[in-house]
């Protein structure tokens, strides 16, 4: 390793499961993306990999190996040679790998043949930011090691057409079970006013803000006990602003859920830079 950028964790298919512990599920925050860098190598699609923000990274390598970037979008090279994403690489012994700083989406993962090896903790090589499990963010200097080769072949097909990351997201909802909480005017701002990702959103959580000052108003008010969480889940803060819940949540919360990111869409979350725009649909179309 010589440059883990400005943060480059190992993450899984994620630890589902463990919420009786106290322990959400974490994993890669972009599933899909993490689960084809992996199948171009010819890894299972859950096999461990490096989930790196905003690029600025670069390792040498040790032995050759077969690598393969997804997610977002920059300049990748390989001894300084341009490679394309999507695509699964030869990399000779002693040569550099290296991610640009993403020009289009937040997260790129980095698959390599066997996958990544790391201790396993409650059935997961991921890192969980918000409880500290699995191993620690990479760091300059840092040896990497890499799993023994899968018995699957790389497969045939060496290019996947996918484009960059939007620049924007409509994500679709359902109401959330303390949608009743809430007047029917903030239900209706919640999918009339343009959001935009505030620069403080993590892997724990994607806030979002409002240029006009939109506020979700409750209809009702007292304590709400904490009760559990999922990922998706949009808490609306005492400010009124909601926050989704992303991979690394809490796995109880006290903020009342006005309603629910659909499985299909929380990819979306993964590569939305700060001061994106956020739309949101009723997924069963109708209010």
């Amino acid at each position: 390793m010589v440059s883990p950028g400005a943060l480059a964790l190992v993450q899984d298919g994620g630890r589902p499961g463990q919420a009786h512990l106290g322990v959400g599920c974490s994993g890669a925050m972009d599933r899909s993306a993490h689960a084809l860098a992996n199948r171009l190598v010819g890894n299972t699609s859950d096999a461990a990999a490096l989930e790196i923000l905003l690029g600025g990274f670069s390792a040498v390598v040790r032995e050759p190996l077969w690598f393969a970037v997804t997610g977002a979008w920059g300049e990748l090279s390989l001894d300084g040679h341009t490679v394309e994403p999507h695509t699964a690489t030869r990399a000779p012994a002693g040569s550099t790998i290296r991610i640009g700083t993403a020009t289009a989406g937040l997260r790129f993962y980095l698959a390599v043949r066997g996958g990544i090896s790391a201790d396993v903790v409650l059935g997961s090589r991921s890192r969980d930011t918000l409880a500290g499990l699995g191993p620690a963010p990479l760091a300059a200097g840092q040896v990497v090691p890499v799993g023994a080769e899968p018995a699957t072949p790389v497969p045939a097909v060496d290019l996947v057409p996918v484009g960059p990351p939007a620049a924007s997201a409509v994500l679709q909802l359902r109401p959330g079970p303390r949608v009743d909480w809430f007047d029917d005017v903030s239900w209706h701002r919640l999918f009339t006013t343009e959001w935009t990702t505030s620069a403080r959103s993590d892997r724990t959580g994607v806030r979002l803000e409002s240029a006009a000052g939109v506020r979700l108003e409750r209809s009702r008010g007292g304590e709400l006990p904490s009760e559990g969480m999922v990922s998706g889940a949009i808490q609306v803060s005492p400010d009124g602003s909601p926050t989704i819940l992303a991979t690394d949540h809490p796995v109880t919360g006290g903020y009342p859920v006005i309603a629910v990111v659909t499985d299909a869409s929380f990819d979306a979350l993964a590569q939305l830079r700060p001061g994106s725009a956020v739309r949101f649909t009723l997924a069963t179309g109708h209010a």
